[in-house]
């Protein structure tokens, strides 16, 4: 006869050191709607594989504790209020964000037009903080969302910083465009990635919002970069030297944090 202890872990739906069954599902449920919308109870069972029955006690729950929220019928779920409180939560005790914040506002200053950090996770940027032009410009780009590294100028000056094996195992086979002008070649976006790193700044035009070119940069607040900086710019505007002065304004940042850097760890 099986312990009552293991009797009631395979009853969660957990065994040993293995994930707690119920506890995963609530995460996915999060990610799915996070990544891919809202939905209605049976939109999210299919979306997600669990059945219908099971699924209907979690969401529940999750309203409950405002984890989720419905629409005024009360048959679509959405994200609730307490993923914003976790998030800010996050977002103000994270230390890269806190140190960043005075390199974000002087390279605002300096270019006048939209400053974004990234951060990698896995083969996607996430961005983590944004500060936008004073020129109209609408881009989607809000903090928390997330695009593929290898179209945007963020992830490939991360990218960049990587072994070239590291470079070559997150950029996918197959590569799904953004917009027409995505490089969907993988070849064609690790020697563009290779150029990233021998000029020490990465670039993509409109391959991740049509109509404007991103200037990129790794920040080396660590030992390993996973943060960089970018700046978004109109094509339109990029005449009259900007381009030129946006790279250089860039590439003087993280020249100096790469000395205070060095200084830090006596290398």
């Amino acid at each position: 006869m099986k312990p009552q202890q293991e009797l009631a872990r395979e009853a969660n739906g957990t065994t040993g050191a293995g994930p707690v069954k119920s506890a995963a599902r609530a995460l996915d449920l999060l990610d799915e709607i996070a990544a891919h919308g809202p939905g209605t109870q049976l939109q999210l069972s299919e979306r997600l594989s669990i059945p219908k029955s099971s699924l209907h006690a979690l969401l529940r729950t999750m309203v409950d504790r405002r984890w989720l929220q419905t629409d005024p019928t009360g048959s679509i779920y959405q994200l609730g209020i307490n993923a914003l409180v976790v998030s800010s939560a996050y977002l103000d005790g994270d230390p890269v964000l806190a140190r960043a914040t005075a390199v974000l506002d002087e390279v605002a200053a300096a270019t006048e037009e939209t400053v974004h950090l990234g951060r990698l996770d896995g083969t996607d940027v996430i961005y983590t903080a944004k500060r936008e032009s004073v020129h109209p410009l609408r881009m989607h780009s809000a903090v928390g969302r997330r695009l593929p590294a290898y179209a945007t100028s963020l992830g490939r000056a991360l990218l960049a910083e990587m072994p070239t094996e590291a470079r070559r195992d997150l950029v996918p086979e197959s590569i799904t465009a953004i917009t027409p002008n995505t490089t969907t070649d993988k070849d064609a976006v690790l020697d563009i990635i290779d150029r990233a790193a021998y000029q020490g700044y990465a670039t993509e035009s409109e391959e991740s919002c049509l109509g404007v070119r991103c200037f990129g940069v790794a920040l080396p607040f660590g030992p390993h970069a996973v943060d960089a900086m970018s700046v978004a710019v109109p094509i339109s505007r990029l005449g009259d030297g900007r381009e030129d002065h946006i790279i250089e304004t860039l590439l003087s940042v993280k020249a100096r944090l790469e000395h205070a850097s060095t200084r830090r760890t006596g290398i």
